[in-house]
Order: structure tokens, then C-alpha cells, then sequence
């Protein structure tokens, strides 16, 4: 075969390869179109034609010499960042784990596991016989103190005794009295009492058991609140100040929820987690929310709003993703956005869409930016609907 031969086949090839991409590659013509060659569109059989010369003025490739037809939605506003969801744990207002001042030997329990008690209620007793002796020596010591003063004063009154001996003897009686106090006390914390109101709970020893005085004998919990514990994203950082109203939901009773209060913010964020510690209080008046409990904490927030479209309308080139926006007399505007977030039926999206209402989603391939376009079941429409055959560019 000559050269001559070779390359007409190969002329040949190519054409019918360009015909081909024109006719069933999507998005051909507006490839072309940007390349200048809009007359390719027509010459080839079965795709999309040009406007024909009758068409009036920015109308699309609808074919025949009418406008675009396509189907649109309406650009809707979506809100990000206005809600908070959490899971906190619970525990205790206040909760003291009660150790004696001193060892020895628990001669009673005056609670049970559960009690409630008050702040200086008695809960339990040592043995305390050395101590009861030790405050009636020191009680007998001052007695015989101030008897000896008595009686230097006698003898000063009528010059026997010095002003020296006076001061000695007052300053026995001095001592004395702070043995007795030191022997009342040391008494008195043979007797163990409550240092906070609370509830009681179980009690890990029992009468006749030796502790000391870092035994644990009991611990007494104030769940007149709940504190909950919990961690917020880092973004949220700058929305949460203390006194924001918090809503909790307790796991473990569904449908009862707590309204509540931020109480404190830690001073930092955790680089590991990028997470801040925050605490907020719960009332428990009724006393049917327990420490360790485990909460959905919500809270709500202005947040920050975007235009959303259906995920259709976003289309993607070399410059990034786009959308067609209608404007009142359906003409169409292409616009650069940047999308920022992706929901299952929606995309938010950030770009220049002026005061545009509707977003071209299917049909895009035939539309030209400042063409008039025919939207499938608007009203405004009164030519009667062809069937449309759609392709995603």
C-alpha cells in the first residue's frame, strides 16, 4: 500500500474516532466550545446542534434552534457547626473517702451502706480507754495548777511570795489547760464523723476491724449535682464559655434529659486528642442520677451558614468544581465554588452565587454560559416538555 493510501485511512480513522467522541463523550461540546470549534458539534449526525441562526441571542443547544433544556433545583441554606454532641461522664457534686486521725480498733458503726447523713453526723467509733484516762490526768493537772496559783496569790497579797512565783504559777495553769485541750481532742478523733453531707456507700470494713489511719472506712458522696466530664472538639474551642446552658440525656434513661450548665473550661487543649476538657453541672434533686453514669451532652450554637445544592450540580475541571446557576429569566452563570461539606443529600458549598435561586443538575452538557435555558416543570414554561436524555459531564 502506498503512503498516499496510509495516510488517507489514516485521515480517515481519525475522523470517524472525532465523530465518535463527539457524539457520546459528555461534556464534548462544551470541550469544544472553549476550544472555538462550536461547528463541530452540528456537522456531526446525532449531536448536540449549535444554535441555529433563527435562535434568539445567549440561547443554549437545545436543538432545532431552541434554548437548553434541563432540570434545576432550588439552592437551598444549609448551617454548619451550630450543634454539639458529646458523651460525658458523671460523678459526684463532692466525694470524700473518710480515713481516721489515728489507729486503733472500730467499736461500732453508727450508718449503713446507703445512709444519708449531714455534715458532723457520727458514722463510727475507735476504742478509746487510754484517751479517756489521758483526759483525766490532764484534767486533775490543771485542777492541781490553779489551786497552786490560788495560793501563791494568797502568799503575794501579803509579801510571802515573789511576783516571780505569781507569773510561774499562771504560766503551769497555761500549761495545763493546753494538755487538757490536747487530750480532748486527741479523745475526740477517736470518734469519727462526716465531713460532708452526703450519701454513704458501701462499707469496706466492719465493726472490730484494726485500721489506721490510711484505712478507708467509708465514702460519702454529695450528689446534690452532678458534675459531667467531657471533651469538645478543638473548633468549638472559642464558642464554650462558662454559664452556657447545657441539655444531657442520660444512656442509661432514655427520653429524660438534664438541662445544665457549663461550670469550668480547662486552660489548654490537648495536643494528643486536640481535644478541651469541660465541665458542666447537672441538678439531681431527686437523686436518681448516680456518679459514673454516662450522659449525651448536646449544646447549640449560631453556627455558620452556606448555600446547598443538590450533589448533582457540582461539576469538576482543571480550576476546580463549578456549578450553573439560573438567574429569574433563566439565564445560566457558570461559578467557581469550593465545597465544604458533603452530606448524603446535599453539598455546602461557598462561591459567588449572587441572588441566584435555582442550580442546573442534570442537562448540564448543553449549557453555555449567558444561554437562555427551558427548565423541566417550571411554570414559566409554555412550550410543551420533550423528553430529556441526560448526561453527567
Amino acid at each position: 500500500m502506498s503512503f498516499w493510501k496510509q495516510l488517507a485511512s489514516a485521515l480517515v480513522v481519525l475522523a470517524v474516532a472525532a465523530g465518535l467522541w463527539v457524539k457520546f463523550y459528555p461534556g464534548s461540546n462544551e470541550v469544544l466550545a472553549r476550544w472555538g470549534l462550536d461547528w463541530a458539534v452540528a456537522a456531526v449526525p446525532g449531536g448536540a446542534p449549535a444554535a441555529a441562526p433563527a435562535a434568539a441571542p445567549g440561547a443554549g443547544g437545545g436543538g432545532f434552534g431552541q434554548p437548553a433544556l434541563v432540570i434545576a433545583s432550588q439552592i437551598e441554606t444549609g448551617t454548619i457547626n451550630d450543634r454539639l454532641v458529646a458523651i460525658g461522664s458523671g460523678r459526684a457534686l463532692n466525694s470524700v473517702s473518710v480515713t481516721p486521725f489515728s489507729s486503733g480498733r472500730l467499736t461500732e458503726f453508727l450508718v449503713e451502706s446507703g445512709s444519708q447523713v449531714q455534715a458532723g453526723d457520727v458514722i463510727a467509733r475507735l476504742d478509746s480507754e487510754v484517751e479517756e484516762i489521758a483526759v483525766e490526768r490532764a484534767r486533775i493537772a490543771l485542777q492541781d495548777a490553779e489551786a497552786r496559783l490560788e495560793r501563791v496569790r494568797n502568799l503575794r497579797a501579803s509579801n510571802t511570795a515573789t511576783a516571780v512565783q505569781v507569773t510561774d504559777a499562771e504560766r503551769d495553769v497555761s500549761n495545763a489547760k493546753l494538755e487538757l485541750q490536747n487530750a480532748e481532742v486527741t479523745l475526740k478523733r477517736r470518734t469519727i464523723t462526716a465531713p460532708i453531707s452526703g450519701t454513704v456507700g458501701i462499707l469496706p470494713v466492719s465493726a472490730g476491724n484494726y485500721v489506721t489511719t490510711q484505712t478507708v472506712i467509708a465514702t460519702i458522696e454529695d450528689r446534690s449535682h452532678l458534675v459531667v466530664d467531657f471533651w469538645v472538639p478543638e473548633r468549638f474551642a472559642g464558642m464554650i464559655s462558662v454559664g452556657q446552658t447545657v441539655t444531657a440525656t442520660s444512656l442509661a434513661r432514655a427520653g429524660e434529659t438534664y438541662e445544665g450548665t457549663i461550670t469550668a473550661l480547662d486552660n489548654r487543649i490537648d495536643p494528643a486528642s486536640r481535644t478541651l476538657h469541660v465541665q458542666a453541672r447537672l441538678p439531681n434533686d431527686n437523686d436518681r442520677l448516680a456518679a459514673g453514669m454516662s450522659f449525651e451532652v448536646t449544646m447549640r450554637f449560631p453556627g455558620e451558614s452556606y448555600p446547598s445544592v443538590d450533589p448533582l450540580a457540582i461539576q469538576w475541571s482543571t480550576d476546580g468544581a463549578y456549578i450553573w446557576v439560573l438567574d429569574d429569566e433563566r439565564k445560566a452563570r457558570r461559578v467557581n465554588v469550593r465545597v465544604v461539606q458533603r452530606n448524603t443529600d446535599s453539598v455546602l458549598i461557598s462561591g459567588d452565587i449572587g441572588d441566584a435561586e435555582r442550580v442546573v443538575t442534570q442537562g448540564i452538557h448543553a449549557v453555555r454560559e449567558g444561554a437562555v435555558v427551558r427548565v423541566v416543570g417550571d411554570p414559566q414554561e409554555s412550550r410543551p416538555q420533550a423528553s430529556l436524555s441526560v448526561s453527567h459531564s
